[in-house]
């Protein structure tokens, strides 16, 4: 079987991806609102919770490094580039496989979403935090900073903290990340019961 082909579970043929794809676009259109909302924008809400905790790691390092100029310069980039971050991400790893007829274990696409919550969602944003915010506290003298040899151990010890006060952030978004991608799932579950009737239509 190759890439181009999808395999029926009950008739053992194989199907055109491009018929898959083109079938789970059009019974997309015939899902409920909800459904079809969620499945759209599921990954904006994502995107949201990411520039959530980017601001909130922002507001950490600006304490931890006495920063008080730059609010505005600093906020904006924490609160946009973690949302596209995570939205593409999702899409990459979830939405787009779904919906193309690349992802068909549960398992899997769980999975994805967990980590992309993590990872893109959480930790990026936390990481993204520490440059912006060294960069002004060097710029403005608000806080000594390390000589370049011990700028890894400089960069540990103050982010170790910070990760700790948002432990319970980071478990929301890999929840929040699992239960969205389970979600997505069965949404797909749903197009492919209804594809699978108009491709055994199709071979009679």
């Amino acid at each position: 079987m190759t890439d181009d082909t999808v395999q029926s579970k009950d008739a053992g043929q194989a199907v055109p991806k491009a018929m898959i794809m083109e079938m789970l676009k059009n019974k997309f259109e015939k899902l409920p609102e909800v459904d079809r909302k969620l499945l759209t924008y599921g990954s904006l809400y994502l995107g949201g919770n990411a520039s959530l905790v980017g601001l909130i790691a922002n507001s950490f390092y600006r304490r931890a490094l006495n920063v008080t100029q730059g609010r505005v310069t600093s906020s904006i980039p924490m609160a946009v580039l973690p949302f596209l971050t995570t939205v593409a991400l999702y899409n990459a790893a979830v939405t787009n496989p779904l919906l193309s007829g690349d992802l068909n274990c549960p398992t899997c696409a769980v999975t994805r979403g967990a980590l992309v919550a993590v990872a893109g969602g959480g930790l990026y944003p936390i990481l993204l935090a520490l440059p912006v915010n060294a960069g002004l506290a060097t710029r403005y003298s608000t806080a000594p900073m390390p000589e370049t040899g011990n700028l890894w151990r400089f960069c540990v010890r103050l982010t170790e903290p910070i990760i700790k006060k948002m432990g319970f952030v980071l478990v929301l978004q890999t929840i929040f990340g699992t239960y969205l991608s389970s979600k997505h799932f069965d949404i797909f579950l749903k197009m492919l019961k209804l594809a699978e009737v108009e491709i055994e239509e199709l071979k009679d």
